[in-house]
Formats: structure tokens, C-alpha cells, sequence
């Protein structure tokens, strides 16, 4: 137990020191963080844009001084709430890369903490694992992160079939119903049950949502061994597969390709924003990556008015 101990903890610091080290540009920047768009807080006043601009945003005073209609743009929010679920059924215990799917999970959750870290943010988690919703309270601060992600990597994983499957959609919803202030939501998960995407949806009515689907590369097209036992980690089945009949590896990568694309398609109608995350990939860089696509697309929202 001890060593056990001690390999999470040195796991911590490793992780710490990578996030930090590769998103350090990030973690001194501005205080949108994750945030894409404005907040509520007026800032400056620009000129009316009839169509883009919500006429009660403005600004009598300067539209009565200049004979020009103004608004006032807003400031992104000074503290923001943010609450992550992370998916904890079997189905996120399972790698043949770099990881498996759970540790990326947990590691990705370190570094929007991270990038969440202001004066005044909160971050807290709820784990999603079969008719449980246990809640990490929502705190700020590295200790309280580090804690946070020690009590993630100590969570026990099930055998195969010996809890509920995880229902993320009514998982989604507790989480809407039990944490109502609008802030940033983030759902780590595979996303590999159905019923999730209504419960997204209203979810991203009130909060600011991003849905990161983690994959690993097997699960994406099948391996060309023979002979191939798959073992269903939410029920314990088994089922030999012959996969020497490359139709089948066809028809399965295909059936893969149609279920992602409609896992994209869904979060998108939800109006949520969608990461990828493999594990075989340098997941600091996409979760870099994302970030900066997100804080231009703020930028630009910011300046032409669009909401």
C-alpha cells in the first residue's frame, strides 16, 4: 500500500510539472481561461451593430454624446464555477497506448483545473459510476486540486459486471439540477452509451459546456491477431472474434466511424464545445491547442459583438 501511495503521488508531480510546464503560456494569460466568450461585466463602449448586438447592452450616454448608437461590450466574469463529470464506468478502464482511457480522463480534469485557477474560481467534480453521483467539493487553489486529483486516482475500478451500467444522461441532469449557477461545465466520458444528448443539450442552455471524448485507438478499428476474445466491461461477456475476415474489420471500423460522427453531431446540436483526446496522442498539446482556438474565437466574439 505504501508503494502504491507512493506512485501516486510521484504520478501527481509528474503531472503537475507536464501541464504546467507545456500550458505555462496559458496559465499567465487573461482571465477568460477556458471561457470562448463574454461575460456580463460592461467594459468599453463600441459602436452599435444592428443584428449582432443586444439593444440592452446600450450605452445612452455615449450614443446621446457622439449622435452614434453605442453598446457596451462585457467583460468576461472575475470568478467562474466550474463543476466536471467525470465518467467512471468500466468502459474508461481500458488503454493499449500511452494510458488508458480513465488515467487521461483524470489527467485532463488537472489541467483544467489549472487553467481554472484564478482568484476566486472553483473547480468541483461529481463521478459518474453506475447509480452513484459522488461529489469532490468545488474549491480553488493548488492544494485543493492536488487533493481533488489524489481522491480521482484512488477511486476503485469494478470488476466486469459487478455494478449498473452508468447512465451519463441522468448523470448529466443531477448535475444540471444539483449545481444551477451558470459557469463552465465539463463531461469527460467515452460517450459509448445513448441517452446522453437530450440531458446535454439543456445543460448547454444554462452553462457554458465542454464535452471531452476520450478514445483509445483500439477501440477504433479492430487488430488483424486471429483469433480475438473481447470481454464487454460493463457486463463481463465474452465473445470470440476471427479477426482474419477483413470484412468484418471493415464493417466494424465503419460501424466506429458512424457512432463518432454521430457522438459529433450530437454534442454540436447540443451547443456544446467537443475534445478529442486519445490515448496515443500528446493529449497536453490538443488540450493546448483547444484552448487557443477557444480564446480566439472569444477574441473575435469580443470584437465584432456576436454572442
Amino acid at each position: 500500500m505504501t508503494d502504491l501511495l507512493a506512485g501516486r503521488e510521484r504520478a501527481l508531480r509528474a503531472l503537475e510539472l507536464t501541464v504546467k510546464r507545456k500550458l505555462e503560456g496559458f496559465l499567465h494569460g487573461d482571465i477568460t481561461g477556458l471561457r470562448s466568450g463574454p461575460g456580463s461585466e460592461p467594459n468599453e463602449a463600441r459602436p452599435y451593430q444592428a443584428g449582432l448586438d443586444d439593444v440592452r447592452r446600450m450605452d445612452w450616454n455615449v450614443t446621446a454624446r457622439s449622435l452614434e448608437p453605442h453598446v457596451r461590450a462585457p467583460l468576461a466574469e472575475r470568478e467562474l464555477e466550474t463543476w466536471a463529470l467525470l465518467d467512471a464506468s468500466a468502459s474508461m478502464d481500458f488503454g493499449t497506448a500511452l494510458s488508458e482511457k480513465r488515467d487521461l480522463a483524470v489527467a485532463v480534469l488537472g489541467a483544467i483545473g489549472l487553467l481554472a485557477d484564478r482568484p476566486g474560481n472553483r473547480l468541483g467534480v461529481r463521478v459518474a459510476l453506475g447509480n452513484e453521483l459522488r461529489r469532490l467539493p468545488a474549491a480553488s487553489g493548488a492544494v485543493q486540486l492536488r487533493r481533488t486529483l489524489r481522491a480521482l486516482l484512488s477511486l476503485p475500478r469494478p470488476e466486469p459486471g459487478a455494478v449498473p451500467r452508468t447512465d451519463l444522461g441522468h448523470a448529466i441532469d443531477r448535475l444540471a439540477k444539483e449545481h444551477p449557477r451558470p459557469g463552465l461545465r465539463v463531461i469527460v466520458s467515452d460517450f459509448h452509451e445513448d441517452g446522453w444528448a437530450d440531458p446535454l443539450r439543456r445543460l448547454a442552455a444554462r452553462h457554458e459546456v465542454i464535452a471531452v471524448e476520450v478514445l483509445d485507438p483500439r477501440e477504433l478499428e479492430l487488430p488483424e491477431v486471429r483469433l480475438l476474445t473481447l470481454v464487454d466491461p460493463e457486463t463481463g461477456r465474452r465473445r470470440e472474434v476471427q479477426t482474419a475476415n477483413r470484412k468484418l474489420r471493415r464493417r466494424y471500423a465503419d460501424a466506429m466511424a458512424a457512432h463518432r460522427a454521430q457522438t459529433t453531431q450530437a454534442i454540436r446540436a447540443a451547443g456544446a464545445a467537443q475534445l478529442v483526446l486519445r490515448t496515443d496522442t500528446d493529449w497536453v498539446r490538443d488540450v493546448a491547442a483547444f484552448t487557443t482556438a477557444r480564446r480566439r474565437a472569444g477574441a473575435r466574439s469580443m470584437r465584432t459583438g456576436i454572442r
